[in-house]
């Protein structure tokens, strides 16, 4: 049975891409968020972008240009555009209630930052009995203080293909790998 699947984009918005916020690989993270969506729209499959309201800390307030996406990544108007206000985007969200909508059972997880949203809702969508698929090399995060953002990444690439699912599953692959399973 082919499961229905749903790309889901975590926070990929202008005001985490700055010259004070650098990010690792933002380019190639764009550039295979955009190659892994056009596939999944063109065999019929759900892409959501999720955009960060963080109007309670008075940063990526709505409609303001840090909210926006990234110009670079390429929108369809029939993707979907949904707002979160935590780290994890199934949180008071509307993401669930659309997930079942479309009945979707599949989730392919990337976006920004490795180490907070992006964790923090493969965490939730695992407690969800869904069959998640980290994209390893489709999220990225930036350098902290006592680490770099490439171990960073590393960590919890290794982290979650380790990770006890629920009745759901996950796996952590790279586009490459996820391309050869689409075809």
């Amino acid at each position: 049975m082919n499961n229905k699947k749903a790309l889901l984009v975590i926070d990929m918005q202008k005001g985490s891409f700055t010259p004070q916020t650098l990010r690792f690989d933002t380019t190639g993270v764009v550039m295979r968020i955009n190659e892994l969506a056009t596939m999944l729209r063109g065999v019929g499959q759900t892409v959501i972008f999720i955009q960060h309201d963080g109007s309670k800390e008075g940063a990526f307030v709505p409609h303001t240009s840090d909210w926006e996406l990234l110009p670079e990544l390429e929108v369809s108007k029939d993707d979907l555009i949904l707002g979160k206000t935590a780290n994890d985007a199934f949180y008071e969200s509307d993401l669930k209630s659309r997930l079942d909508e479309l009945k979707i059972s599949e989730l392919l997880i990337t976006g920004c930052a490795t180490d907070f949203c992006v964790e923090a809702t493969i965490q939730s969508a695992l407690a969800k009995d869904y069959l998640i698929t980290v994209v390893k090399d489709a999220h990225t995060t930036a350098d902290r203080p006592h680490i770099e953002a490439a171990k960073v990444i590393e960590h919890y690439n290794w982290t979650w293909q380790y990770m006890i699912p629920t009745r759901g599953k996950i796996e952590v692959k790279g586009l490459e790998e996820i391309k050869k399973d689409l075809e």
